[in-house]
C-alpha cells in the first residue's frame, strides 16, 4: 500500500535529519535552561550547561526530567513560559490521586495537531474521511488530541468520546467512518455491541484504526482485524510530552511505531544504571522534545520497556511494541494508576487495614480492577464489610475515575510475606 503525500522530513535522509534534530535539540535544552528554574538547578548542579551540547550524544550528560518533577513544580513551577501565553492544559494521574499538569501554547498546539495528522495519514487516511473518536475527552490528552489532528488533516470527525456503546455502534453503522481511534479493549466491545444489534462487525466501513492508551499485544491486534476487517495500528504517546502522535505505526508496514524524530529525540537506558543503550536492545524508552514551547521536556524517562529499531516506511526509527514499565504503574483501561493510590483511599476509611491486594482480569475484552481489603477486627460480620465495600467503591471512583470491584474480608485472610508484600495480581493474557 502506498504511502501518498509524506511531508520531506519523512523521506529525508539521516544526515539531513540528525542535523535538524542537533539544531532542535539545542535551542530546546537552551529553553528549558532559561525559563526552567527547576532544570535550570538540576543543571547546575551536575555541572552541565546548553554549551556543552555540541553534538546528539552530547545529550547523555545532562540530567533525566521524572514525573515527581511534575508533582514536585505543581501546577505551574515547570512552566518555561508566562502562564498567560497558554491555551491549553492537560493531566495525568499522580500516585496522590493530583494530577500532573501539562500547558500548551499555541503553536504546541499546533505541532500536536500536525503530528497527530501525520499519524492519521500513516494509517492510510484522507482529507474527506469521517474519524470515529472514542477516546475521552477532558484532562486525558487522547480525544482532543485526536480530535484537533483528524481535523488538521482536513477530515470529518465524529467527538463520540468513551462510554454509550450503544450509540457508538449505531453511528458507526449510520455514518459509515473510515477511521476509528479509540482503546483496543473498547474496540472489542463495541464490536460485540454490534453483533448484539444484528450487525457483522467485519462488513462495517472502517478502514483502519489507530489504537493507544493503553498496553495491547500482537494476539489483540489479530483479534481486532479478524473480527473487523481493518487495520489495526499502534499510535503512542504521554501527556507529559506531549499527548497521542509522539510516535505511530504506518499501514504499510505495520511493524512498530515511527517515532516522529523531528520533534523527539529519543534514547533507550538500562532502567536500572541509567546507560545510554545501543539501538535494538531493550530498555526504558527517554524522550526529549525538540519543539514544545511551554514545558519542554529534556531526557524524559517514560518508564515503558521498549527498543529502537532501524527505519523501514519512514527515514525516522521505530519502537518496539511496549513490553511493560519499570515502574509499578498500572494501566487499566486507559487509567493510569499505582497501587499507592489505592493505598491511599483505603487508609481513608477507619474500619480498614494497610492489608490488601489488586487483581487484573480481562473479561469480554475489557480490563477489570478488584481490590480485596482486610476490615478491623471489630467489624468482622457481614453487614459492616457490605458497608465498607461501598464505602471504599464509592472513595475509589471518586478519587480515580474507574469503578472498581471491592472485597472486603476478614482479618488473616491476605497473604502476609516477609519480605515486599505481592500487591498486585495481573492476570490478563499476555501475547
Amino acid at each position: 500500500m502506498s504511502a501518498p503525500g509524506l511531508e520531506p522530513i519523512e523521506r529525508a535522509g539521516e544526515d539531513e535529519l540528525r542535523a535538524l534534530q542537533l539544531e532542535r535539540l539545542r535551542w530546546s535544552v537552551q529553553h528549558a535552561y532559561e525559563h526552567s528554574a527547576p532544570y535550570r538547578s538540576k543543571c547546575q548542579a551536575a555541572g552541565i550547561h546548553p554549551a556543552d551540547l555540541r553534538e546528539l550524544e552530547d545529550l547523555r550528560h545532562f540530567p533525566f526530567t521524572v514525573k515527581d518533577d511534575l508533582r514536585a513544580a505543581y501546577p505551574f513551577g515547570l512552566l518555561a513560559v508566562p502562564r498567560e501565553r497558554l491555551v491549553r492544559l492537560h493531566g495525568s494521574s499522580g500516585t496522590t490521586g493530583r494530577p500532573t499538569i501539562v500547558g500548551y501554547t499555541r503553536r504546541d498546539i499546533d505541532t500536536w495537531a500536525t503530528l497527530v495528522a501525520r499519524s492519521i495519514r500513516a494509517a492510510g487516511g484522507r482529507p474527506g474521511d469521517i474519524v470515529h473518536v472514542a477516546y475521552g475527552y477532558g484532562l486525558f490528552t487522547g480525544g482532543l488530541g485526536a480530535h484537533y489532528g483528524a481535523e488538521q488533516l482536513g477530515c470529518t470527525v465524529v467527538p463520540m468520546s468513551g462510554g454509550q456503546t450503544q450509540r457508538q455502534a449505531q453511528l458507526i453503522h449510520d455514518l459509515k467512518p473510515d477511521l476509528i481511534m479509540v482503546t483496543p479493549s473498547y474496540m472489542l466491545v463495541i464490536a460485540e455491541e454490534l453483533v448484539r444489534q444484528g450487525l457483522d462487525p467485519a462488513a462495517c466501513s472502517m478502514r483502519a484504526g489507530l489504537f493507544g492508551a493503553e498496553p495491547w499485544t500482537e494476539a489483540m491486534r489479530a483479534q481486532i482485524e479478524a473480527r473487523l476487517g481493518l487495520h489495526a495500528l499502534d499510535i503512542y504517546g504521554l501527556s507529559e510530552v506531549m499527548g497521542p502522535g509522539v510516535a505511530s505505526e504506518c499501514v504499510e508496514t505495520k511493524d512498530g511505531a515511527v517515532i516522529w524524530e523531528d520533534h523527539f529525540y529519543p534514547e533507550i537506558i538500562d532502567p536500572d544504571t541509567a546507560v545510554v543503550l545501543p539501538e535494538g536492545r531493550a530498555g526504558e524508552l527517554v524522550l526529549t522534545t525538540l519543539s514544545r514551547e511551554a514545558q519542554p521536556m529534556v531526557r524524559y524517562r517514560t518508564r515503558d520497556l521498549s527498543a529502537l529499531l532501524p527505519p523501514t516506511a519512514r527515514s525516522m526509527r521505530r519502537m518496539a511494541r511496549i513490553t511493560g514499565r519499570s515502574d509499578d504503574m498500572l494501566i487499566v483501561r486507559g487509567v493510569n494508576l499505582f497501587p499507592s493510590q489505592i493505598e491511599a483511599a483505603v487508609l481513608l476509611i477507619a474500619g480498614l487495614t494497610p492489608h490488601y491486594e489488586l487483581e487484573i482480569t480481562r473479561e469480554a475484552h475489557l480490563d477489570q480492577l478488584a481490590v480485596r481489603v482486610e476490615c478491623r477486627a471489630e467489624l468482622a460480620h457481614a453487614a459492616a464489610r457490605r458497608e465498607l465495600e461501598r464505602e471504599l467503591q464509592h472513595q475509589l471512583k471518586s478519587s480515580l475515575g474507574l469503578a472498581t470491584r471491592v472485597e472486603v474480608c476478614n482479618p488473616g485472610t491476605i497473604e502476609r510475606s516477609a519480605g515486599k508484600a505481592r500487591r498486585v495480581i495481573d492476570r490478563r493474557p499476555r501475547a
